[in-house]
Order: C-alpha cells, then sequence, then structure tokens
C-alpha cells in the first residue's frame, strides 16, 4: 500500500512492518498505540522504524491511518474520566447515619 508520511510516499506491507519491527522492543506507550503480532508499540516509535526518519518529521495520525489501513489494531489516547469529588465531612457523617425511618 503506498502512504505519504511527513511529506514522503512510502510502499508499506503488512509483511514488511512485521519484519521491520521483529527485534525491537516497545517503549512504554503513554498515547496512541499499534499492535503489532503479540506486542504493543507507540506509534511514534513505529514510525520511526518504518520510516527510519525523526519522530518530530511525522504525526501519530499519519502513521496510525496507513497501520490502519494495514489491517494493525490500532488504539487512540484513553479517555480522561471526569475527577470524582469527595463528599465532604459533613456529607459523609450524614451518608454514614443514613436517612430517617419513617414513623
Amino acid at each position: 500500500m503506498r502512504c505519504v508520511i511527513a511529506r514522503f510516499p512510502f510502499d508499506l506491507t503488512k509483511s514488511g512492518v512485521l519484519d521491520s519491527m521483529k527485534g525491537v522492543k516497545p517503549e512504554e506507550v503513554v498515547g496512541e498505540s499499534v499492535i503489532i503480532g503479540r506486542r504493543t508499540y507507540p506509534v511514534k516509535q513505529v514510525g520511526q522504524v518504518i520510516t527510519r526518519q525523526d519522530r518530530r518529521d511525522f504525526s501519530a495520525g499519519e502513521v496510525l491511518r496507513a497501520m490502519t489501513k494495514l489491517g494493525f489494531t490500532c488504539r487512540g489516547l484513553p479517555q480522561k474520566t471526569a475527577p470524582t469529588r469527595a463528599p465532604d465531612p459533613f456529607q459523609h457523617a450524614a451518608a454514614m447515619l443514613g436517612t430517617p425511618a419513617a414513623a
């Protein structure tokens, strides 16, 4: 498959990516990732290995699109959940006491 990463055309195949990533130790994943074989790699690491370019030269989105088209499983950024507020001491005490019984 022909794709453009950092304004350069690349002819990528699934088997070619698998061969390129063979023996490469995955770095810690903190953002988008690609599952190649049984390992999960950061997108920028995969892009650097398959294009032989500096990570600053391409975006994660370019590599994600290419890997998705080749059939690899890609994961985006984890969804942020809204922080839960801890109840103030009064609410905590009221919850421990429970509701009054009906007479």
